[in-house]
């Protein structure tokens, strides 16, 4: 594979290709042999993409998760594309479903500016000495990071950011809408605050907020925190009463989405909402996962957070209430469609990853015994 390797030093960097090891994903769905029947799902998600003229186009990241799915597309739309990362993982990774010969390919010509985004001063000696057309900025959490890349690349077509649409405002009114109120106390404030300085500077800038992410390679503990307790064949814990209503959007899906947006007049200055297009309830995601990985029906316990000190650890892996975003504006001003429908998703999540005995964290049930354990007791 072709990178393009910057030592940090105070100097201006020097450049060299080197070869590579590993490889990313083309969303090629496998078919496995798992524990009970179910409906055997076609490949999906080799997406077709059209995009502006080549771009010279940086990605911040891009070898964990989003990024993985995005940089293959804009490979194959002939973009010249370059990775920053720390080079503390390998840059790409050949991974089920892919071909060979489509690994060899994109492993060519991807390539790879080594560096930490928090040395300001590397950032604006390296860039500088590029120059980049389109920076995507996935791993972006405080503004003061952003800004050395713009001042590095006075000439950049444009900014896409990656947000969360975990900035709004708690609300009963729902779903959130991009002009909803936010919360300036968020855990992701400093995403807000960077929404902010793009609109304060004469950048062409777009932002995508998506809500929860799923699908193979991901590093949170969604879908798989569902699967361990599904293969362990035990109860599955859930808080209160489990109707409160959530949103997955599988991450092929907002990969295009970062595709669409690509030299788009209409996303000049906009946010986008990007999920899936239907709502689900904690308890309806449970026995989605489980059609998903061929379980059987799960039975479900369900819990009352406040009865049970769990100290630093999580019990569950989503915010205990009603949080979901509208997509509407996405499909009317992009064009943009989700391809997978939740259990296809998961299904698409689970072939290609945890299906084939691969995940991010081991299993940990402590909490799930302390509420199972109390449970009993209520029961004898």
């Amino acid at each position: 594979m072709a990178r393009l390797v910057v030592v940090q030093q105070q100097t201006l960097p020097s450049f060299s290709i080197l070869t590579s090891s590993l490889s990313d994903f083309n969303g090629t769905r496998l078919h496995s042999q798992i524990q009970y029947k179910r409906k055997v799902w076609q490949p999906k998600g080799g997406l077709q993409v059209t995009a502006s003229s080549e771009k010279k186009i940086l990605i911040m990241g891009g070898t964990r998760f989003i990024g993985v799915f995005l940089s293959r597309l804009l490979v194959k739309e002939g973009h010249q594309v370059t990775l920053f990362t720390r080079g503390k993982a390998p840059i790409t990774q050949q991974l089920p479903g892919e071909s060979d010969q489509d690994y060899a390919d994109f492993s060519s010509k991807i390539l790879h500016l080594k560096g930490d985004r928090k040395d300001f001063d590397f950032v604006k000696s390296s860039l500088s000495a590029e120059g980049f057309d389109v920076v995507y900025d996935i791993n972006g959490r405080e503004a003061d990071e952003v800004e050395p890349i713009l001042d590095a690349l006075p000439k950049l077509e444009q900014y896409i950011y990656c947000s969360s649409a975990g900035v709004y405002l708690k609300s009963d009114l729902l779903p959130h809408c991009e002009i909803d109120a936010v919360d300036p106390k968020s855990r992701h404030k400093g995403k807000l605050i960077t929404e902010a300085l793009l609109e304060s500077k004469d950048v062409n800038w777009t932002s995508i907020r998506p809500v929860y992410i799923y699908g193979p390679l991901n590093y949170n503990p969604v879908e798989e925190w569902f699967f361990h307790r599904l293969k362990a064949g035990r109860p599955i814990p859930i808080p209160n009463s489990g109707v409160q209503i959530t949103q997955l959007g599988h991450v092929k899906d907002l990969a295009t989405a970062f595709i669409k947006v690509l030299g788009n007049e209409k996303a000049s200055k906009q946010v986008f909402n990007i999920s899936g297009e239907k709502y689900v309830t904690f308890d309806g995601l449970a026995r989605a996962c489980a059609k998903a990985g061929g379980f059987p029906e799960p039975e479900l316990v369900h819990f009352n957070p406040k009865e049970f000190d769990f100290g630093k650890k999580k019990a569950f892996p989503f915010r205990d209430q009603h949080f979901f975003a509208s997509v509407e504006k996405a499909k009317h001003v992009l064009g943009w469609k989700p391809e997978f429908d939740l259990v296809e998703g998961l299904t698409d999540s689970y072939n290609l990853d945890f299906g084939r005995g691969t995940f991010r964290k081991e299993a940990d049930f402590s909490t799930d015994d302390m509420i199972l354990g109390k449970s009993l007791v209520f029961q004898s």
